[in-house]
């Protein structure tokens, strides 16, 4: 059974591009939900004195980002 695409968030910073020949493309960037998992990243290894892998960072920011996507879809 295929899993459940996961809420990404959209785009964290979409940019519309405009050339100075008028072609005009939209640069997606990164996703939102990369984006918050990022950041929760960095504010776990800057705690002193916890005790978990990397790979168990980065399990807790992506919980964390997509509780925050979550969170934002309920408002």
């Amino acid at each position: 059974m295929p899993k459940e695409p996961i809420n990404d968030g959209g785009p964290a910073f979409p940019q519309v591009i405009v050339r100075p020949d008028m072609t005009i493309f939209m640069q997606q960037g990164m996703t939102l939900r990369d984006w918050f998992a990022g950041m929760t990243m960095a504010g776990l290894s800057a705690m002193p004195d916890h005790d978990v892998t990397v790979e168990e960072e980065a399990e807790i920011a992506y919980r964390q980002a997509d509780a925050m996507i979550a969170q934002r879809t309920q408002q």
